[in-house]
């Protein structure tokens, strides 16, 4: 998904019609590569975000606001000595490239006009915010010097002249001719891929939208240029130019593609694409509109995956422990089931106590509790008496049997802990905000999982939400994403005659239909409940999952219970092979 030369297009239109003649109120950088211009125009107020994220340059109007930092960054202070009270000019795009210049009408200390140039630069690693001198191009300073060391060919430094990033020879797909467009065409490399054509010969032109030429066209991109015909590379032209006829006359549509489940997006663009007609997609007034919403989803879900990575590896890693002392465990409680063997010992030895003398090492004895009345060898100390060595089997015996005891309960404790571990690995999985991330580490802390800090908490009550599915009945369905949430919809919001769903003896989500009209639940909406259960449980990719549910009447929490933990009675158990499309075609609720 590439912010492409034809996004930009679009964006400039858009950003003219909004911004030019409008007055620089404030600036701020509350990151290290992001800059918030507040702009008062026509009575309104608009925010201009500015990034040179190496991952997610960008630049449009944004209603979100960030918390800046409280000693502002030499960039930014260099920004509003220069730019503060300017007017907008003129916003505009060199050559259909990734390019954007707002020339910033501004007075000097001397009371001179004097005209500056924003400059942001959409290049990958690359990308850069640069302020220049319109008069003679010098740079004033960026949010990114590049040294000599860094690029011998260009730099970005203060003082330095201004030359745009190195040219790739290609041309303007806005001006170019039918003619010459053929002529490129019959020049270019007849081995290579057809839609590397349009990328390699035209400045602003992605992979999506060559894709898109070649679809409309009938003709697969992937091809190479040799197995064009004439008709061919004619409908291929044509399809170019009807393309950059809609971009000339304005003619944009912005617009997000979704997976058919809608949980992943495929693509935005500002122009139609058919060749993504068969799946689901949502329009925006405006091309801003369009990238806040992308790039808000983006950053939320990166910075989910980067605060829950840390997270995930110390469970992992407690998990695995766990494990391990399980096995230890269950070795010694292996161990300590012969403790039957030193009773038996200690009772045929006092049995035979009179028949016994001091300094055996063995003594072979019947055991008269067989009906065979075998023979069996016990090792004796021959510095003990047969009373003495009788007693130190009975203490053996003991002492192993107390260990038994210790040992059922150390394995009972720790069977409880890696479900709870894999309960919140899972639940972490299920995060959609960072909120829930939160709650999960608070929660951690008071268990002593985690190591808590000496800061308080400023998020309690805990704020997030349980999943809100509606069946195909008309039946609320509540999912709980974690431990807080799993014990609200169970012990606070369900009322007695709703019914629970759990995955049986499997880590996972509390389900929870809500029966407000005491009705039989039909058999459609209890599968997809169960369903939804065995999705958001440790086996989600498994086949014919065990679910129970029962009356929420019939599930209790037991006194001392870790978060989510219950008991469960009067149970009937569904098995399903819970399948990811049919969830995310589940209606949501509010």
């Amino acid at each position: 998904m590439a912010f492409d030369g034809i996004i930009i297009k679009s964006l400039i239109n858009e950003l003219n019609q909004t911004l030019y003649n409008g007055r620089i109120e404030k600036i701020y950088q509350p990151e290290t590569d992001e800059i918030y211009i507040n702009i008062r125009n026509n009575r309104n107020n608009y925010t201009l975000l500015l990034s040179a994220n190496a991952n997610n340059p960008r630049i449009y109007l944004t209603k979100l606001q960030k918390s800046n930092p409280t000693i502002p960054p030499n960039f930014c202070m260099l920004l509003r000595k220069h730019l503060t009270k300017g007017k907008i000019l003129s916003i505009r795009q060199p050559l259909m490239e990734r390019i954007i210049e707002i020339d910033i009408s501004t007075m000097n200390e001397l009371g001179d006009i004097e005209i500056k140039t924003l400059i942001i630069e959409i290049m990958g690693r690359h990308s850069n915010i640069i302020l220049i001198y319109k008069n003679n191009q010098k740079i004033i300073d960026s949010i990114k010097r590049v040294g000599s060391n860094m690029s011998r060919y260009r730099q970005v430094l203060p003082g330095k002249k201004y030359f745009y990033p190195p040219s790739q020879n290609k041309h303007n797909p806005l001006s170019i001719n039918k003619e010459d467009a053929k002529k490129l065409l019959e020049q270019f490399p007849s081995i290579k891929k057809i839609e590397k054509f349009f990328i390699e010969s035209f400045t602003g032109i992605s992979p999506l939208i060559a894709r898109e030429i070649c679809f409309i066209s009938g003709i697969d991109g992937d091809d190479s240029i040799e197995a064009l015909t004439e008709k061919q590379k004619k409908y291929l032209l044509n399809s170019f130019f009807d393309i950059m006829q809609l971009i000339k006359a304005h003619h944009f549509s912005p617009i997000i593609i979704y997976n058919k489940t809608q949980t992943n997006i495929i693509a935005f663009s500002v122009i139609p694409l058919r060749q993504y007609d068969h799946l689901p997609q949502k329009s925006f007034l405006t091309t801003s509109n369009l990238l806040e919403k992308f790039y808000y989803e983006k950053d939320k879900l990166e910075r989910i995956k980067q605060k829950s990575s840390d997270l995930l590896h110390h469970l992992n890693n407690k998990l695995e422990r766990s494990y391990k002392k399980l096995e230890v465990q269950q070795n010694e409680y292996k161990k300590s089931q012969k403790a039957s063997i030193y009773k038996l010992y200690g009772e045929l030895i006092t049995a035979n106590i009179y028949s016994l003398k001091k300094g055996l090492d063995t003594a072979i004895l019947s055991n008269f509790y067989s009906q065979k009345q075998e023979k069996i060898k016990i090792p004796l100390n021959p510095n003990l008496t047969p009373a003495q060595n009788a007693q130190k089997y009975f203490k053996k015996y003991n002492k192993s049997k107390n260990a038994i005891k210790q040992l059922n309960t150390q394995i009972q404790n720790t069977k409880e802990d890696i479900y709870y571990l894999e309960s919140q690995i899972e639940n972490l999985k299920n995060c959609t905000e960072l909120e829930e991330i939160q709650e999960i580490k608070e929660e951690l802390k008071k268990e002593g999982y985690l190591a808590k800090s000496n800061k308080k908490s400023s998020k309690d009550p805990f704020p997030s939400t349980p999943l809100h599915f509606i069946s195909s009945n008309g039946f609320d369905i509540y999912v709980g994403k974690n431990n807080r949430q799993n014990d609200f919809l169970t012990l606070k919001f369900a009322s007695e005659n709703d019914l629970w769903f759990h995955t049986k003896n499997i880590p996972g989500s509390h389900v929870i239909i809500k029966n407000n009209t005491g009705k039989e639940i039909p058999e459609k909406t209890l599968l997809e409940a169960a369903s939804l259960a065995a999705y958001y449980s440790k086996s989600r990719n498994s086949n014919k999952v065990p679910v129970d549910y029962t009356k929420v009447k019939y599930v209790k929490k037991i006194k001392g219970a870790k978060p989510g933990m219950v008991i469960y009675e009067n149970n009937q158990t569904i098995y399903i092979t819970p399948e990811k499309e049919k969830i995310f075609l589940l209606k949501r609720g509010n």
